[in-house]
């Protein structure tokens, strides 16, 4: 298991930005990103990075808006959010997988990724 830490999260006016941070405890990972859930939604994946080569994954509603980096020295991934809208408020939780799988079915497998304890990211006037 892969020890998580976020943080960064906040309330922020729409348009807004905000850099979400996961601290992780190795990165020996195969590959490790952001899920977020809105109050009544299903969880939903929001973007990863593949640790080998880079490639990464954006959903939809976030793309243009959103961009995953890591720092590999600080075992840090960040996400940083521009334009933020109010439909982006949810708890963001970071997590890593060393299943191999393609990236846009990270963590379907139940119990095939480390968790974070996750950050309120709240975008309101």
């Amino acid at each position: 298991q892969v020890q998580l830490v976020e943080s960064g999260g906040g309330l922020v006016q729409p348009g807004g930005s905000l850099r979400l941070s996961c601290e992780a405890s190795a990165l020996d990972v195969y590959a490790i990103g952001w899920f977020r859930q809105a109050p009544g939604k299903e969880r939903e994946g929001v973007s990863y990075i593949l640790s080998f080569d880079g490639s990464t994954y954006y959903a939809d509603s976030v793309k243009g808006r959103f961009t995953i980096s890591r720092d590999t020295a600080k075992k840090t991934v960040y996400l940083q959010m521009n334009s933020l809208k109010p439909e982006d408020t949810a708890v963001y939780y970071c997590a890593a997988t060393k299943r191999i799988t393609i990236l846009q079915q990270m963590c379907v497998i139940p119990g095939s990724c480390s968790w974070g304890q996750g950050t309120q990211v709240t975008v309101s006037s």
